[in-house]
């Protein structure tokens, strides 16, 4: 009789057991999907805010007599202040955690935002969007290394082309805010700064976590050796950041100036942009999931062949708008992938604990690429007005093409040891 009552008792402290891992298994995974809700929405709220700053505030300058060039110089404010906060973004948030930087770099993008109408100085405006490219950095270099971290690899190309996709919409619809300026100029700046406090209050609501931590981590010129570590692990991965940067900030600050040059109206300018960030919005969680299934290398190699191939196509058809914008929104399909993508690459060949390091290589990257994109293509139509503006872009794609097709392998970029 025992002998057939023990097993019985056992199997149902075991059927407990595991029932009680399947609860737990559950509730795991429900609070890892309403982390990663609230962490994509944050981003879009973000990208809002940015999408809709880069046109208000030209148009305000520009009725305001102040010239091109020192418009664009305004511009550039934001990506100076992700490039002057990055050396130090690794150690708070190694120290603190996710939640606190997150909360710090959005807390300064909503003070910043509602400061814009009290005073309208270019150097006034020019130190307040300094301080949203370091809020935004810090925002974006938390939320992305989180949602790397407690993101399964087989699941980490769609979770990132998420980010991207609500950073995509938000940058996108950003530009709608433009035209209140006709109605009151502070109206938009008090609407996206009341949009960015509603999206830092359900911060609360997340448990703050850490990094994995090493020993060091704390020490200035440890952050500097890592650096270089992350450098060797997955140099080849910050390129596609690099080339996006450079891409988008040379599409939105150069080609409209050598689209007006070639006789394309204002309107055709705003639709064929408007087309390569549909195509970007709309196939980032198909890539991702295929780079999911497929691997990260491969499918970058795929996008980046047919983006070049889509640049060089789109040259020989300016002439007529429909195919142009056609060729245009295909690019977008293909290559507006490439940040969300290379993120995900340089996650896979990069120790966990160098993962901070790695995200923050990402956004350095981007950075120099949105900085180098209207400088480059700026000299470009100066001085080569007789070829297509699209070739600078089909040639850097095509230089990252074989830089990844080259060294891309895992094996050959990630630094034993």
């Amino acid at each position: 009789m025992s002998a057939t009552y023990y097993p019985f008792q056992n199997r149902n402290k075991l059927c407990r057991i595991r029932g009680g891992e399947n609860t737990n298994i559950s509730r795991l995974h429900l609070m890892n999907r309403f982390r990663f809700w609230i962490l994509v929405s944050i981003v879009a709220v973000s990208g809002f805010s940015q999408g809709m700053l880069l046109p208000l505030i030209a148009v305000i300058f520009e009725n305001s007599g102040v010239s091109s060039t020192l418009n664009g110089l305004n511009a550039t404010a934001l990506y100076i202040g992700i490039l002057l906060a990055s050396p130090f973004m690794e150690q708070p948030l190694r120290k603190y955690g996710y939640r606190p930087v997150i909360l710090v770099g959005g807390f300064l993008v909503v003070v910043s935002l509602a400061l814009f109408p009290l005073w309208q100085s270019f150097w006034f405006w020019f130190i307040l969007r300094l301080l949203i490219g370091i809020g935004d950095h810090a925002l974006h270099f938390a939320t992305q290394t989180w949602i790397t971290s407690f993101s399964a690899e087989n699941v980490r190309g769609r979770n990132i082309s998420l980010y991207g996709v609500f950073f995509g919409i938000g940058f996108a619809t950003g530009p709608l805010m433009t035209p209140l300026v006709e109605i009151n100029q502070a109206l938009p700046f008090i609407v996206s700064s009341i949009l960015c406090l509603i999206g830092w209050v359900f911060l609360f609501f997340l448990k703050n976590e850490h990094p994995e931590q090493e020993l060091g981590v704390n020490s200035f010129f440890e952050t500097i050796k890592r650096f270089r570590k992350a450098w060797k692990y997955g140099w080849i991965a910050f390129l596609p950041p690099l080339g996006y940067g450079f891409l988008e900030a040379s599409l939105n600050g150069s080609f409209p100036i050598y689209a007006l040059r070639t006789g394309i109206e204002v309107g055709s300018v705003s639709v064929l942009l408007a087309s390569f960030a549909i195509g970007g919005i709309v196939f980032q969680l198909p890539l991702g999931i295929l780079s999911d299934k497929f691997g990260r290398r491969n499918i970058l190699l795929v996008i980046l062949s047919l983006g070049c191939l889509s640049f060089v196509t789109a040259s020989f058809l300016e002439g007529t708008f429909i195919a142009l914008a056609v060729c245009i929104f295909i690019a977008g399909m293909l290559v507006g992938s490439t940040f969300s993508l290379g993120i995900s690459y340089m996650t896979d060949l990069m120790p966990k604990n160098l993962l901070p390091t790695g995200n923050l290589m990402c956004g350095i990257a981007f950075s120099i690429g949105s900085l180098g994109g209207p400088f480059f293509g700026g000299l470009f139509i100066q001085f080569f007005s007789d070829i297509s503006f699209f070739h600078i872009i089909s040639f850097l794609l095509f230089v990252i093409f074989l830089l990844t097709y080259s060294f891309g392998d895992r094996g050959l970029v990630a630094v034993k040891g």
